[in-house]
């Protein structure tokens, strides 16, 4: 099914089948994850989105059993860069205000990291340790 021009719902069922009375939550992540790809112009690889509570080893509390998250990538882009861009997207007001975690891998070159964004409503902050 899709949810906007450039996500189908199957990339945000990483975590198990998203129940019917979640399907709001993640047309409205959808709706804002494609205003970042228009942003950005490069596709965005959702590394995990809603998890069922069989499948969330994270916080008790996440955003991700609602299918209001999900972990980004985006090839040839820094996880960091990719922050900055959601964090200014809220700022302007062109997405939702939410949650914005930063991962920014390791210290290799391999290392890739990942951003967190969450449509919870208000804002939310954290950065991981490499």
């Amino acid at each position: 099914m899709k949810l906007t021009t450039n996500f189908s719902l199957s990339e945000f069922e990483t975590g198990g089948k998203i129940p019917e009375d979640l399907m709001r939550n993640v047309k409205m992540l959808a709706a804002n994850l494609q205003t970042i790809r228009d942003e950005i112009g490069k596709p965005i690889r959702i590394h995990s989105g809603y998890r069922t509570p069989a499948n969330n080893t994270g916080v008790k509390r996440s955003q991700h059993l609602l299918a209001k998250a999900a972990d980004l990538r985006v090839s040839g882009m820094k996880a960091t860069e990719l922050h900055k861009v959601v964090l200014r997207l809220i700022r302007d007001g062109r997405i939702s205000k939410g949650g914005v975690g930063l991962y920014p891998g390791g210290s290799s070159r391999r290392a890739i990291g990942f951003v967190h964004y969450d449509v919870r409503g208000f804002n939310a902050r954290w950065q991981a340790k490499k």
